[in-house]
């Protein structure tokens, strides 16, 4: 009961410090947000700056902040089991892997951190997982005050919600969910984690569901001379990898996925086209490559384990970052499709990172739109929108060029195979976690371009791109057009 106390103690106050951080977001974007329809006018001096952040630039500033304060009490001596203080690149790569969701870490979670610093970092898997603006926004519907419509206009940036309307009943929805499903994820575990580890498994089923359901990959099974091992003690136990794959799956589905099933179950015909074509990915996505890795892969293991291996391994390279087998021990060709799995990444609108499914489904539709020599891709005898088909273009292209540049660049600055250094950057690009065993080798100039993927694949490849450029006016006249072979 100490120990249970000591953990609550830690939590509340740093649930403390977060909401007054929070509560700073909501006051700045009060003050940025001018509502469009009849506020209060501005002083001209006061309107011409407010103006220029946009919803993009409030996002990044949002993960920004939240990663810094992050890293500042991960340096505090109370953070770390020794009690000493944690140099602020190891600090800030760890702030930036939990608030990104990513799980590569500098330390074993377990044997280094103390109870502060799991609490610290819990939260920003948290925070990170949900999105600042939507905590921002949670905190002040709680508090009861009225959201503005520019302010609901950046929450629908923050969640990829197609319309503005009902984004406030959205935000609600999202809580309960994420409440609910965390709390039945963590009372699922209790019986196997409290068995093995006595009353510190309830801290630990409250942290992995958090941690799985946010698509986080950080783990608290290391021991002394058994770090970073996450749940390898687990690769013949099929119940906590049940659990864990749920939460994973549920927390890569998206939010407003999770919307269309509460509201439609099982009448498939309702679904929005997207929720349609998340969940057909979704499903090809886990069987096709839990296929390939029972066949190829794990040949030494018995059946039932290896089913169990092939499946958990399937889930999480896509979105969480878990392991329960040595990575190393898989063959080369199986760790490349684990790179494709990882860049393809989660769904839009959910706790997890990557291309998403849609943007790989929509690329995948136009192309068999050009072998039919069809004008548009289409879905469920839906046509796809142009944009979309360029925006889908666009987000591949800016992964893979950030991918493969910060493998190449890791590998010339640390001497290290190619393959190795393109596994690890695949996995911080698309906020994975996994890693072949060179994180923490790494130099302060490598874990600094690993954090500057992982910022940019969880707030969105786009979103940087749209924060960094000024908006441009819309442009009515084209210029001539003229014909370039391509293909």
């Amino acid at each position: 009961m100490r120990f249970l106390r000591q953990k609550m103690s830690c939590i509340f106050y740093t649930f403390m410090l977060y909401y007054i951080w929070l509560k700073s977001v909501f006051r700045h974007l009060r003050r940025v947000c001018v509502d469009k329809t009849g506020g209060v006018p501005l002083p001209r001096s006061e309107s011409f700056r407010k103006r220029r952040l946009s919803s993009f630039q409030i996002i990044i500033l949002g993960f920004a902040g939240l990663i810094f304060l992050g890293a500042l009490l991960l340096m505090l001596p109370i953070a770390t089991r020794a009690r000493v203080v944690t140099p602020f690149p190891n600090a800030l790569f760890t702030a930036v892997s939990a608030g990104c969701v990513t799980g590569l870490v500098a330390y074993d979670t377990a044997t280094y951190w103390s109870a502060f610093g799991q609490a610290v970092i819990l939260t920003l898997i948290q925070i990170g997982g949900l999105g600042v603006i939507t905590i921002a926004v949670s905190f002040a519907l709680l508090s009861g005050k009225k959201i503005s419509l520019s302010q609901r206009s950046i929450m629908q940036s923050s969640i990829s919600a197609p319309q503005v309307g009902g984004i406030v009943r959205l935000t609600g929805f999202i809580l309960k969910v994420t409440a609910a499903v965390e709390l039945l994820g963590a009372i699922c575990l209790m019986p196997v984690f409290c068995r093995d580890f006595g009353a510190r498994g309830i801290w630990m089923s409250f942290f992995h569901s958090v941690s799985a359901f946010c698509n986080a990959g950080f783990d608290l099974m290391g021991a002394p001379g058994k770090a970073f091992s996450s749940l390898t003690r687990y690769a013949a136990s099929p119940w906590p990898q049940i659990v864990l794959i749920l939460l994973i799956v549920t927390g890569g589905l998206g939010f407003l996925t999770w919307e269309d099933i509460a509201l439609h179950r099982f009448r498939l015909r309702r679904y929005r086209m997207q929720s349609k074509v998340i969940l057909t990915m979704t499903a090809l996505l886990i069987l096709l490559p839990a296929l390939y890795f029972a066949l190829f892969e794990f040949r030494g293991a018995p059946w039932g384990a290896r089913i169990w291996s092939s499946l958990f391994q399937s889930v999480t390279t896509r979105t969480a970052g878990f392991n329960t087998v040595d990575l190393r021990a898989i063959r080369e060709p199986g760790q490349t499709m684990m790179i494709l799995l990882m860049l393809v990444g989660a769904s839009p609108g959910s706790t997890a990172g990557g291309m998403k499914t849609t943007t790989v489904a929509v690329l995948l539709a136009n192309t068999w739109a050009t072998f039919r020599r069809r004008d548009n891709a289409s879905f469920f005898g839906r046509r796809i929108d142009e944009k979309t088909v360029k925006n889908a273009a666009t987000v591949l292209m800016l992964y893979v060029v950030l991918f493969v540049l910060g493998g190449i660049l890791i590998s010339l600055l640390e001497g290290l195979p190619i393959h190795d250094c393109l596994f690890e950057s695949a996995s911080a690009i698309a906020t994975v976690g996994l890693t072949l065993g060179i994180t923490t080798r790494l130099g302060v100039i490598s874990k600094c371009i690993l954090m500057l993927l992982m910022f940019t694949g969880r707030v969105g490849g786009l979103t940087v791109v749209y924060a960094a450029m000024p908006e441009t006016p819309k442009i009515i006249s084209k210029l001539p057009q003229e014909k370039i072979s391509v293909g």
